[in-house]
C-alpha cells in the first residue's frame, strides 16, 4: 500500500482518488477551494463535477497543502493546466528530493510554450517528474469503466513503479520513455476537439468528423517529431487514442465548447456554459506559436484560433480548409514512375 497525495479535486483528481482508493492505497486530496473541501469531505461526493461517483470513508479530504505533500510516497498533481505553475510554486517548499510527481493535466504554457512537466521541473527541481495520459474521460473511470492510460517517466524505474500503482482490473496501464510526445500528444488533440466540435455544431456529419481526426492527428504528429517526440507514440494511447476519444465524446468539455461555438455562441459564452476549464482554449495559441517556431504546417489549428481569438465565422473557417491547395495525402510516398 502506497500513502498518495493527490493535489486538485476536480473531477480528474477526484476519479484517480477513487482508482488508488480501490487499488488499496491511502489517499490525501487537496483542495485550494474551502467550498469545494467542505463538500466533498461532508458529502462524500464531487456533486458538481462527478455526481454519483462515491469517496470511501478513510479518504482525507483537506485544504491544508503541507500535509498533502510531505510524507506521501508519490503526488498526483490535478489541478487544471493553467494553475499548474502556480500550484507547482506553493507545492515545491514541502516537495523531498526524488519525491515523485506525476502530473495527469493536459497542456502547454502560452507564455513560454513550455509542456507541464517542464513546468513543474522549473519549479520544482528536486522532484521526479512523470505523466499520466490517455483516452480516458473522468467521468467513465470513476464509473469503473475499463479505460487504459500511459505513465510517461524519466526511467523505467518510476514508470514501472507508477504503473503498479494505477493499474488494475478496470484501468490498464502502459509505460513509455517518451515524456513529451505524451504530453504534445495530450495537449494538441483539445485543440482539435475543439475543431470537431465546431463541425458538429455545425450539423456536419461522420465524415467531417473521420477528416478532422486523421488530418488532426497528421498535424500533432508533425509538430510532435520535429520538437523531438516520437512517431510510436502520436500513433498510439496518447496520440490518436486520446483525440479520437476528445473528438467524439459526450464527456469532452473540448468538444462540447467547440460545439457551442458552432452553434453560435462567442468564445466566453461557450467556456461559461462548460462550466469547467477548456484546456484546448488555452493550448490553441501555444500550438499555433509552435507551429511558427518549428515551421511546421498545422492549418486545423490555425483556423480554430483564427475563429476562437480573430472573429472568423466557423462555416467560413471550414470552407477555408476544404479549398485549401490540392497536395498529396502523404509527401514521403513517391510515384513508380
Amino acid at each position: 500500500m502506497a500513502n498518495v497525495g493527490v493535489l486538485g479535486a476536480g473531477s480528474w483528481g477526484t476519479a484517480l482518488s477513487v482508482l488508488l482508493s480501490d487499488n488499496g492505497h491511502q489517499v490525501t486530496v487537496w483542495s485550494i477551494d474551502e467550498n469545494e473541501v467542505k463538500m466533498l469531505d461532508e458529502k462524500r461526493e464531487h456533486e458538481l463535477k462527478l455526481p454519483g461517483v462515491k469517496l470511501p470513508d478513510d479518504m482525507v479530504i483537506t485544504g491544508d497543502l503541507e500535509s498533502t505533500i510531505k510524507g506521501k510516497d508519490f503526488l498526483v498533481l490535478a489541478v487544471p493546466s493553467p494553475f499548474t505553475r502556480s500550484t507547482a510554486q506553493k507545492m515545491s517548499p514541502f516537495v523531498a528530493e526524488g519525491q515523485i510527481i506525476v502530473d495527469v493535466a493536459k497542456g502547454i504554457e502560452e507564455s513560454t510554450l513550455m509542456t507541464l512537466s517542464r513546468q513543474i521541473e522549473q519549479e520544482i527541481p528536486q522532484a521526479d517528474v512523470a505523466v499520466l495520459s490517455g483516452p480516458s474521460h473522468a467521468e467513465e473511470v470513476g464509473r469503473r469503466l475499463p479505460t487504459t492510460c500511459v505513465v510517461g517517466a524519466k526511467t523505467r524505474k518510476t514508470a514501472e513503479y507508477l504503473q503498479s500503482m494505477f493499474i488494475s482490473n478496470v484501468f490498464r496501464v502502459y509505460t513509455s520513455p517518451d515524456i513529451l510526445g505524451i504530453e504534445l500528444g495530450g495537449s494538441l488533440k483539445n485543440v482539435i476537439a475543439l475543431a470537431a466540435g465546431i463541425a458538429d455544431g455545425l450539423g456536419y456529419g461522420d465524415n467531417t468528423k473521420a477528416a478532422l481526426i486523421t488530418r488532426g492527428i497528421a498535424e500533432i504528429a508533425r509538430l510532435g517529431v520535429k520538437m523531438g517526440g516520437k512517431i510510436e507514440t502520436f500513433t498510439g494511447l496518447t496520440g490518436i487514442g486520446d483525440l479520437i476519444v476528445t473528438c467524439a465524446s459526450v464527456h469532452s468539455r473540448n468538444r462540447k465548447a467547440g460545439y457551442l461555438i458552432g452553434q453560435g455562441m462567442s468564445m466566453q459564452e461557450a467556456m461559461d456554459e462548460v462550466k469547467m476549464v477548456v484546456e484546448g482554449v488555452y493550448s490553441a495559441k501555444a500550438a499555433a506559436k509552435l507551429a511558427q517556431k518549428y515551421e511546421v504546417s498545422m492549418p486545423i489549428v490555425d483556423e480554430v484560433n483564427a475563429v476562437l481569438f480573430e472573429g472568423k465565422s466557423p462555416a467560413e473557417a471550414v470552407n477555408d480548409l476544404m479549398m485549401r491547395e490540392s497536395r498529396s495525402e502523404n509527401r514521403s510516398l513517391n510515384w513508380e514512375e
